[in-house]
């Protein structure tokens, strides 16, 4: 599958289901004759909240992912976007190297059918938007790692999607960097009402992050508990109250990888 495959293809749209952003019934996932990786998942994500899914390597966090953006379809149970349009960020920012920042964040408009001044001026307005105003003529060699996902944040900003979805879009990053990008995702959160999926293994960007943390277990990935995050924003990684709470979410997740006998 092309990029331009990945940023074109939509889940389909599910009857008018108010309030609600993605809603996953009763969700099962198999591939071939392999074991179930996914087993009757059941999550609804309303309009503007940020949920993030924790759980150890192999628990199905990324396979939901895949099934909410429509790029797999579920053995069992329904995947339904009622706004139906969402926007998929991966762990590496997939720019294509041969074109500038400001080209790609054009790609995700032109498969919008827009014209090419109207591309060239949304491109620009997107890369001011994630604070890289003076970056749209540079090539993706010349930019950091973290102007690479701020870039493909903006790629995702241009397709007008009410959902984002994001598998671990800031694992590769350094602490600092990831620090900052939190601080960026948060504003983009609110300033652009967005709806966000987040996938993580860091316990504590979660915390800091989210509205609700989903807790998967493993092997097959069932949820395994539910967090709602009652810390005021906006958060500092490093805040007690943030703390607090990772280490309880951290030893309740240590308990599923011992129960199912699963790796980090």
């Amino acid at each position: 599958m092309t990029l331009l495959d990945t940023l074109s293809r939509r889940p389909a749209a599910a009857p008018a289901d108010p309030g609600v952003a993605v809603r996953l019934a009763g969700v099962t996932k198999r591939f071939g004759d392999g074991p179930v990786v996914l087993d009757d998942i059941s999550l609804t994500v309303d309009d503007g909240e940020f949920v993030c899914l924790l759980g150890a390597s192999g628990c199905g966090k990324s396979t939901l992912l895949n099934l909410a953006a429509g790029l797999d379809v579920p053995t069992a149970g329904t995947v339904t976007l009622p706004g139906g349009r969402a926007a998929l960020m991966f762990q590496e920012s997939a720019l294509l190297p041969w074109l500038t920042a400001s080209q790609n964040v054009e790609l995700a408009l032109r498969l919008r059918g827009l014209g090419r001044r109207e591309r060239r001026d949304r491109a620009a307005e997107l890369l001011e938007l994630v604070r890289l105003k003076d970056a749209g003529g540079k090539r993706v060699h010349e930019l950091s790692g973290g102007m690479r996902q701020r870039v493909a944040m903006a790629r995702a900003l241009a397709q007008e999607a009410s959902v984002l979805l994001m598998d671990e879009p800031f694992a590769a990053l350094d602490a600092i960097t990831r620090d900052v990008l939190h601080e960026e995702l948060a504003r983009l959160r609110t300033s652009q009402a967005l709806t966000v999926v987040f996938v993580t293994h860091n316990v504590r960007e979660a915390v800091r992050l989210g509205d609700r943390v989903v807790l998967l277990s493993s092997r097959p990935g069932r949820i395994a508990r539910e967090y709602d995050i009652a810390i005021d924003t906006p958060r500092r990684i490093e805040s007690p109250d943030v703390a607090r709470l990772s280490v309880q979410i951290t030893d309740d997740l240590r308990a599923e990888i011992r129960r199912h006998g699963g790796q980090t």
